[in-house]
Order: C-alpha cells, then sequence, then structure tokens
C-alpha cells in the first residue's frame, strides 16, 4: 500500500509541475587565529556575492564572536562554498548546517 501512496504523490507532482523547495543551509564563518583579517574579507568577497561592506561586517562579526552568518543557500551551493574556503591556503574555517 505505502508504494502505491508514493506512486501516487510522484504522479501528482509531475502533473501539477511543482517541486519541493530545495533545503536550504547556513554558510557560517569562524574565527581562528591563522589568517589575516584583511585576507579573510578579501577571500570572503571573491567567493561570495556579498557587497564588500558587507564582507568586512560578516568578518568582525566572526571575529569578535567567534561565528558570523556568511549567507543562506540550497545544500549543494554551500557544500561548495564550504570546500571552497577550505581551499584557501591557509584554509578559511566555514561550516554549513541547515537553516531552519
Amino acid at each position: 500500500m505505502a508504494d502505491e501512496e508514493n506512486i501516487t504523490i510522484k504522479e501528482t507532482k509531475k502533473k501539477s509541475g511543482k517541486r519541493k523547495p530545495l533545503p536550504m543551509y547556513k554558510v557560517l564563518l569562524h574565527n581562528d587565529k591563522v589568517n589575516d583579517f584583511g585576507q579573510v574579507v578579501k577571500v570572503v568577497y571573491q567567493l561570495t556575492p556579498l557587497k564588500k561592506e558587507e564582507c568586512v561586517q560578516r568578518v568582525t562579526e566572526a571575529h569578535e564572536t567567534g561565528v558570523s552568518l556568511l549567507l543562506v543557500t540550497h545544500k549543494e551551493r554551500a557544500e561548495l562554498y564550504e570546500e571552497q574556503f577550505r581551499s584557501n591556503i591557509p584554509p578559511i574555517k566555514v561550516t554549513i548546517e541547515p537553516d531552519e
């Protein structure tokens, strides 16, 4: 019976053309004792769609409080951001978590 219900749900979604929205994830910047403040601002500016002033604000917040929300996006893009920041030399600590 459960399989029949799943098939019906899938068919209904196909017919209606509506897709379930992608789950959203937070991209969080963490303070560290390795990276220079200016370098972090530069990398955040290069990798995200944030304006320069927003980058400075986010990096300042991470520096003062330990963590700052950079942006919210779908999971795949959040994972890409996390990987790009990790690829920086030295790595910049960014984590992702579900946006509830």
